[in-house]
């Protein structure tokens, strides 16, 4: 079928490695602002926070966790709107306004039992490196901070807030043999 062969033709140029490193995860960690958002904050007049997410990146999580891969947040900022979002997606579990990430990261593998190397995170600046350096995948945004770019196993082709999330979840789905499936049983729907 001719999406099958999309997807393979996309995840051909994606290394060994980082196919190797995507098979084994576990846990998809995410940072908010500047991934599954633009890094944007618009205010109006009366202090009330907006953001714009991709639906794209949602619709993944549901096939993420339907795989038994958990599925879940770490940001350095408190906000309502965030906290929905991710409620709204079903996420494991979401920590708002942490400012040590590397800390908070350990804490949640412990309670898990989970290895780093399990866990791929996708992150776009300083606060993120803690756990840039540590998991078994690493990955940016294409336009994080050019200093983030060497931490990570790989750089996502998409911008924050514009598929990186997605892209993410599908080479996991991918490396583990799953994503062509998923997209089967929807051809297969109605027929």
């Amino acid at each position: 079928m001719e999406a099958e062969k999309i997807v393979n033709q996309y995840f051909e140029s994606v290394s060994s490695e980082v196919l190797a490193r995507a098979k084994q995860i576990k846990l998809l960690i995410t940072d908010i602002d500047g991934v599954l958002t633009d890094g944007g904050i618009i205010y109006d007049n009366e202090g009330m926070e907006f953001k714009k997410f991709n639906v794209k990146d949602g619709l993944i999580v549901k096939h993420l966790r339907n795989n038994k891969i958990l599925v879940g947040a770490i940001t350095g900022r408190n906000s309502p709107v965030v906290e929905n979002r991710c409620e709204e997606l079903k996420f494991d579990f979401h920590y708002h306004g942490v400012k040590q990430k590397g800390a908070k990261l350990k804490e949640v593998l412990e309670t898990l039992e989970i290895e780093y190397e399990e866990v791929a995170y996708i992150g776009d600046d300083l606060i993120d490196l803690p756990i840039l350096t540590q998991v078994g995948l690493a990955v940016s945004a294409r336009d994080a901070m050019d200093y983030i770019k060497p931490a990570v196993h790989f750089v996502s082709n998409f911008d924050g807030g514009k598929g990186v999330f997605r892209e993410v979840g599908d080479l996991i789905l991918h490396a583990k043999g799953l994503l062509i499936p998923i997209l089967q049983s929807y051809q297969n729907q109605g027929k």
